[in-house]
């Protein structure tokens, strides 16, 4: 879920959050007016019963013989008047029944529905009774007694939380609309952001991002500043790695030429001398086979040595070529004595041209992965190809899949340091290696480009 859904939601939770708090402070307050209404209404009866009581007793000298108390007329249009709507008066002058003046409920509202009904008179209960003594120095006059009526309470809840709900509920509406266009706005450069963070994990440093203002604009210039030093500092290692290759390829031919010059011209003296021991001991059967095991261990030193030479020498790159390299590589598998794999070689393209720091490279990656290849996995036939793609800056693709039923991820996990090497000259000029499972086995596939990327004015992306 993106984040601009999430906020949105969350804007969208909150305001009805806020209408549920507005509904029942609507319904507490509706209470509370109606419980206020309730009690002024008994005040203002007692008021004006109370004038009624002494005018009828000063002026007219209305009086019972039982009791001296007057009867005051009070169901009248003005006493009526004083009443609040849906609230009714009761009142009981002495021991006289008690009679009852209702305020019009119509007044209050329309009828609210059941389910609301059920909820206010769950929450809030039956409106409770407020009593007012119609005189204080004459307590058996009676008392005012006002009660709000239950369904006039609801219905003047459901009045006044039927126009504020509609109009807090359309606001609501207005402002996540409007807060979701403001915050889509406002985090639109953080997609921008993202695809900029992918391609530097992908390695691609020369994308920029386009300043702008605020604190987006501070991340892009961190993003600016930090590709940039990722740039630099992947020229700088590749550049080295490629130096270490270079000085490695020297090393190797330095050995090899001392393997040779040494060890070869050591090994061949050898040979030589055991073959005049063996030829001068016509009388010492036990000497002349002496010397024919130090002539057999002998050619099997040259032999090993030979093999040594070929993993070592490069400059046969340099005079051959690749391709003819190649050929001689997989012959060279093919023709041990005890093959443990056939392996098949695929050329295509041209590669007479391929630059020589590339070529090498590519040999030395065909050699570790066949040399993996057997060494790992019990395979019955190894697959190399390698292909020059006609593409504008040219590719070299390299594929090595074998039927050993090797499991990839071991050979990710490989604490050797054949596969670290493969890495390290893959990623010296700028290609990708990857090492998945085959339809029986293993298959590693590298491509290496043959022009390195440009270093051209950076790729810039606007932030909106």
């Amino acid at each position: 879920m993106g984040l601009i859904v999430r906020l949105v939601m969350q804007l969208c939770a909150i305001a009805v959050f806020c209408l549920a708090l507005t509904t029942g402070w609507i319904m507490i307050d509706a209470h509370s007016s109606l419980e206020t209404e309730t009690a002024a209404s008994a005040d203002r009866v007692s008021h004006e019963l109370e004038t009624l009581f002494w005018r009828e007793l000063l002026w007219r000298h209305s009086m019972r013989r039982d009791k001296i108390l007057p009867i005051p007329n009070w169901e009248s249009l003005a006493t009526l008047k004083l009443v609040s709507p849906g609230v009714c008066i009761v009142f009981a002058p002495a021991a006289e029944e008690p009679r009852t003046l209702c305020s019009q409920l119509e007044g209050v509202g329309s009828q609210a529905p059941s389910w609301f009904s059920g909820v206010y008179g769950g929450i809030f209960g039956r409106p409770a009774p407020v009593a007012r003594p119609l005189t204080v120095r004459q307590p058996e006059t009676g008392a005012v007694v006002a009660t709000a009526d239950a369904d006039a309470a609801i219905r003047q809840a459901w009045r006044q939380i039927s126009v504020v709900f509609r109009v807090a509920a359309t606001m609501a509406i207005g402002i996540c609309l409007l807060s979701a266009l403001a915050v889509a706005h406002a985090l639109a450069p953080a997609q921008t952001i993202i695809d900029g963070l992918r391609s530097l994990e992908s390695g691609n440093y020369r994308r920029r991002i386009a300043v702008a203002t605020g604190e987006f604009g501070m991340i892009g210039r961190a993003m600016n500043d930090l590709a940039a030093r990722l740039a630099q500092t992947s020229a700088e290692r590749v550049a080295l790695t490629k130096r270490l290759f270079e000085v490695q390829e020297e090393e190797r031919r330095a050995v090899a030429r001392d393997l040779h010059d040494e060890f070869g011209q050591c090994l061949a003296a050898t040979a030589a001398f055991a073959a005049a021991i063996e030829a001068g001991a016509g009388d010492r059967p036990d000497l002349a086979e002496d010397a024919r095991a130090i002539l057999r261990v002998a050619k099997r030193m040259t032999a090993t040595l030979r093999e040594a030479l070929a993993r070592l020498r490069s400059q046969e790159l340099e005079e051959l070529g690749l391709e003819p390299c190649l050929i001689r590589l997989v012959a060279g598998w093919n023709a041990q004595s005890a093959p443990k794999a056939v392996v098949r070689l695929d050329l295509m393209g041209d590669l007479a041209a391929v630059p020589p720091a590339v070529a090498a490279s590519v040999y030395r990656i065909a050699q570790e992965c066949l040399t993996n290849a057997m060494r790992h996995g019990a395979p019955r036939e190894v697959h190399l190809r390698v292909e020059r793609a006609a593409s504008a800056n040219g590719v070299i693709a390299l594929t090595v899949e074998d039927d050993g039923g090797g499991d990839p991820a071991a050979v990710n996990a490989s604490p050797g340091h054949g596969i670290l090497g493969v890495t390290e000259r893959v990623a010296a000029f700028g290609g990708s290696l990857s090492i998945t499972r085959a339809a029986e086995g293993v298959r590693v596939a590298a491509r290496i480009p043959l022009i390195a990327m440009s270093a051209s004015a950076p790729l810039e992306f606007a932030l909106a």
